[in-house]
């Protein structure tokens, strides 16, 4: 019988914990909202509920995480996080060691994500993988031959900290899920009688979860934000492809749910940036694994 293990993800909207087996199947799940205004120790207090919940009557042989900042993937510690407070220098690893009795290990979210969807997912089979998600901040992972490319400490594949100009703008800034917010609020605003105005309509944050309906019924506000969503990650994929040559692109994180439209908007718009040579890119892929990706690759890294 396969072992099971236990899957961790702390990102900076959303904690998640399956229990799974060595394949990436799920046999167990535990999901909560991240008490961010109460720092790390409201967050840890929630995930050892959690464990302590979801371990119930099963055996487990490690637990791996995903975190949602910069970690050291070595020794297990916490860099730190940009979305919640007292995460800094904090021994993860160490931690959920102690407080479990099993072997833990300890890698950023976008790493395990993008492990994931390059061993099961919309890469699988093909190196190098290029992985970037779109949600509460974005984030970014290289998988080579089967393993998540690092570079030498503390470097990471920080897709979201590229810039788009000389003032420091950055792909985060400009296409996280909170960025995209922004954008659609400021429209609905502008146009109180627009689709996308009556879509979002009451909504208090999340905004983004409508703009695929908003886009569906031809709202030319929604396509203007999607234009400009979809240009900002073409000239930013752009040196990620020019650098890493990857084998394929993978579209990931809440915004990937706005489909095929955005897929297709941005691999449309690549070819402005991309040099002659290299044209027409990679191919780029929706995120096969959806919400499970992170939790998936802290299984598969653990392992």
């Amino acid at each position: 019988m396969d072992r099971l293990y236990l899957g961790v993800e702390i990102g900076g909207s959303k904690l998640q914990i399956v229990a799974g087996k060595r394949s990436g199947k799920i046999e167990r799940r535990w999901r909560a909202t991240a008490r961010r205004d109460d720092g790390r120790a409201a967050i840890a207090r929630q995930i050892l509920a959690g464990i302590a919940e979801i371990r119930q009557g099963i055996e487990l042989a490690g637990i791996g995480v995903g975190f949602g900042g910069p970690v050291d993937f070595r020794s297990g510690r916490i860099c730190r996080s940009h979305q919640v407070q007292g995460w800094e220098n904090f021994d993860l690893r160490g931690w959920l060691a102690a407080e479990t009795g099993l072997r833990a290990a300890v890698e950023n979210d976008s790493n395990c994500a993008a492990l994931a969807e390059a061993t099961l997912g919309a890469g699988a089979g093909q190196s190098p993988v290029f992985y970037f998600n779109l949600g509460s901040g974005v984030g970014g992972g290289l998988v080579v031959d089967g393993r998540v490319y690092h570079g030498a400490p503390p470097g990471e594949a920080e897709f979201g900290h590229l810039r788009l100009d000389r003032s420091g703008v950055i792909v985060e800034s400009r296409c996280s899920g909170w960025a995209v917010d922004r954008r659609i609020r400021a429209a609905a605003c502008a146009h109180p009688q627009s689709c996308l105005a009556q879509a979002v309509a009451g909504a208090d944050g999340g905004e983004s979860r409508h703009l695929a309906a908003a886009l569906a019924q031809g709202d030319p506000h929604a396509k203007q934000i999607l234009i400009e969503l979809s240009d900002d990650l073409a000239f930013a994929l752009s040196h990620a492809i020019h650098l890493f040559h990857p084998a394929v692109l993978v579209l990931g994180g809440g915004l990937a749910l706005v489909g095929e439209e955005l897929r297709a908007a941005v691999a449309g718009a690549l070819g402005r940036y991309v040099m002659e040579a290299f044209c027409p890119g990679p191919p780029l892929r929706l995120a096969r694994l959806g919400e499970d990706a992170v939790p998936i690759g802290a299984l598969l890294l653990v392992q």
